[in-house]
């Protein structure tokens, strides 16, 4: 692998995994389900949104940081819970923690990726989220859930918008499943899931409850009632649903149901600083990031993810600053405005250079 200090934009990142990955977990990581619609979705929410620039404020000093869940994060930027990490990388999720650990962020640990959530967790004395598939009945969950805490994760994550695995075609197409397939067993009780079961694991838990998967204004006002603590507008980065909107899109309906009563995490699409400059705008407390993460892992391991963070935070600096704003929480829907996009919308299309998304 490439040393990571070498890399100058996350376009060179995504290239050098491209050179390192086979083609099945290109594939896996990179394209979503059926027509790809809702993933290119996402992308084309963010290029069509324009920044407002203010001018004269002294932003001679910039402030990316903000806390989420009273931890403070370096810039508003967590690695999103991904399965088969051990597919990009040999150190799997470990080396996402330590990625973490390193530049002071927040990571999801799945429950469907490799090492063990104990490994992860002993990888580094960093705060951690446990993100959990439902394969078995509420004693299942409790067992897992006694497991994370026992490991010291400082908040649940329940994935809700994966009732059905959906027909991702790219690794259909190759015959070739992730790890994360083979382990199936149980998947019926996801699909069983309801809001009340998700009270209960709540109090099992005894920690911040974070709902993944809402993408509607009606279901951001059910979890503020159910008493989630943090609503995760998420579509699965375009890979469940196919035809959905972009996560973008439906973030200003999402925070004016949640009205305050509870904490916003978006994923789906985020790939510059920009992207996570908007999303703070309409009302994100921070993002996630999926793919671009899985990039960095492909490209040079957790060095690669380091290298992720520090190119977004460069990006995100220079954002600030250029549009007048000192810290995040100056933003405001004031900063932006509907645009017409310049590029055909596609998971590599904040980078001009790769041209249609040609990596394939």
């Amino acid at each position: 692998m490439a040393n990571a200090l070498e890399y100058v934009s996350n376009q060179e990142i995504i290239q050098a995994a491209r050179r390192n990955m086979n083609q099945d977990v290109w594939d896996y990581l990179t394209g979503g389900a059926e027509s790809e619609t809702t993933m290119r979705r996402n992308r084309l929410g963010f290029d069509c949104l324009g920044l407002r620039p203010r001018v004269l404020v002294d932003v001679s000093k910039i402030d990316t940081s903000t806390t989420f869940l009273g931890q403070k994060l370096r810039i508003p930027v967590m690695l999103a819970p991904m399965g088969s990490l051990q597919t990009m990388t040999p150190e799997g999720g470990v080396a996402v923690g330590k990625a973490a650990a390193e530049f002071g962020s927040i990571n999801f640990v799945s429950s469907v990726t490799q090492p063990s959530l104990e490994e992860i967790a002993e990888a580094t004395t960093t705060p951690k989220i446990f993100q959990l598939y439902i394969r078995g009945d509420i004693d299942w969950c409790a067992g897992m859930i006694e497991r994370a805490k026992k490991a010291g994760y400082m908040a649940l994550c329940i994935t809700v918008d994966t009732a059905h695995y959906s027909r991702r075609e790219r690794p259909l197409l190759n015959r070739w499943q992730p790890p994360s397939r083979h382990r199936e067993q149980g998947r019926i009780f996801q699909a069983m899931l309801t809001w009340d079961m998700c009270v209960q694991m709540k109090k099992i838990a005894g920690m911040p409850l974070i709902v993944k998967g809402i993408a509607t204004a009606e279901d951001a006002k059910l979890a503020v009632d159910h008493g989630v603590d943090v609503i995760y507008v998420s579509n699965h980065g375009g890979r469940q649903l196919d035809h959905g909107l972009g996560t973008i899109d439906t973030l200003p309906e999402i925070a004016a149901a949640v009205n305050g009563k509870a904490s916003i995490v978006l994923d789906g699409g985020i790939t510059r600083g920009t992207d996570v400059v908007k999303a703070l705008a309409l009302g994100a407390d921070a993002v996630n990031i999926g793919k671009l993460q899985g990039w960095g892992l492909g490209a040079a391991g957790k060095d690669g993810v380091v290298k992720v963070l520090e190119l977004l935070e460069e990006e995100i600096t220079i954002d600030m600053a250029l549009l007048g704003v000192k810290n995040v929480g100056e933003l405001n829907a004031n900063y932006v405005c509907k645009a017409q996009p310049v590029t055909f919308a596609h998971e590599m299309s904040a980078f001009t250079h790769i041209l249609g998304g040609q990596l394939r």
